[in-house]
């Protein structure tokens, strides 16, 4: 009898030791066990660029190599085609954050609305057009413009600006010297060219390479070598997105730092691989050489931030080109406080 209930005690000890165990697997495999660290969801941030161009790289590097996924932020990539476009997005709340020429708030501001846009991350540094030609042209000179038909952009916009400040610190007279065509959208002008409108086009990267490849054009300058420095991209949000959300937007400073200092410190071609994901329908050969174009007149940033200096340039590019009566003040438009943060 004894015997009986020793074996009896020990199954239910036997029992007691297995549910024991059952229940302690069961906590450690459980979703909510302390012990395993969740995945953490990422911020969903709308951002609507200008165009779809390698001049942007710092971008593509901080999409595509995780530096705003390491801030929490999964980026959704519109291309807005064009600054008008991209502003009205960001002021209809369509998306949350603008990415073109600051002129785009410029214009917001002074026109009087009392919630606009604040430009925080500075991108490119200098005009990131390149003029093609139709013709093969040994020697380029840029009065070698007089009497051509040229696609420069839209009037009003950075690019059509910048190139007309160039025509004109070159001597020509952009009225009477040459038929500038504004007729065209930004976004349709490379296919217009191709269909055989005007001698010359201005188009960005990889866009212009490609014409060149293609044989539909040939790459004769580029634009950005013939100015100074100018605050030719960034970003912009709504002054109440920005107060709103300034962890975000500190968090997307902090991803476009990354991308930016990763581009200064690669090769062109190490900067191919890790943004061609974002330009399918480009070779690696081809981008290279984009990139190698954009690095050889010094275009991208080291930072976010943006100078007064180059701010009022811009305002005076804009003045002669006379879309602007008046100034802006720096410390409306341009919120440095992220950039300034980077760093720290």
């Amino acid at each position: 009898m004894k015997k009986l209930i020793y074996i009896l005690l020990a199954i239910v000890v036997i029992i007691i030791i297995v549910s024991i165990l059952v229940i302690n697997l069961s906590n450690t495999t459980s979703p909510t066990s302390p012990n395993i660290t969740s995945p953490t969801k990422l911020e969903k941030i709308s951002v609507s660029e200008v165009t779809h161009s390698i001049f942007y790289a710092p971008q593509y590097v901080a999409m595509n190599l995780g530096f705003f996924e390491e801030e929490g932020l999964e980026i959704e990539l519109i291309n807005g085609g064009g600054a008008d476009n991209v502003m009205t997005a960001v002021l209809s709340n369509q998306v949350d954050i603008g990415f073109a020429g600051p002129e785009a708030a410029i214009y917001v501001y002074n026109e009087g609305k009392e919630d606009y846009a604040e430009v925080f991350a500075q991108v490119t540094k200098r005009d990131g057009s390149f003029l093609v030609a139709r013709e093969k042209t040994d020697n380029f000179s840029w009065t070698d413009l007089k009497g051509k038909h040229v696609l420069p952009g839209r009037k009003g916009g950075a690019p059509y600006m910048t190139f007309e400040y160039v025509l004109k610190q070159n001597g020509l007279d952009i009225v009477n010297d040459l038929n500038l065509d504004t007729s065209i959208s930004f976004d349709a002008m490379n296919s217009s060219f191709v269909g055989g409108t005007a001698d010359y086009v201005t188009s960005f990267e990889p866009a212009a390479s490609l014409l060149e490849k293609e044989g539909a054009g040939y790459i004769v300058a580029a634009v950005g070598s013939a100015t100074e420095e100018i605050p030719y991209t960034a970003y912009f949000a709504k002054k109440s997105y920005i107060e709103k959300n300034s962890d975000i937007i500190q968090k997307f400073t902090n991803a476009i730092y990354k991308g930016q200092v990763w581009v200064n410190q690669h090769s062109s071609e190490e900067i191919a691989d890790a943004t061609i994901s974002s330009f399918p329908d480009s070779d690696k050969e081809l981008l290279t050489k984009a990139i190698e174009n954009y690095k050889k007149i010094d275009v991208w940033n080291t930072t976010p931030y943006m100078s007064e200096d180059s701010f009022n340039l811009l305002q005076k590019v804009i003045m002669e080109a006379g879309e602007l009566d008046t100034m802006a003040p720096y410390n409306k438009i341009v919120n440095n406080t992220f950039a300034e943060n980077v760093k720290k």
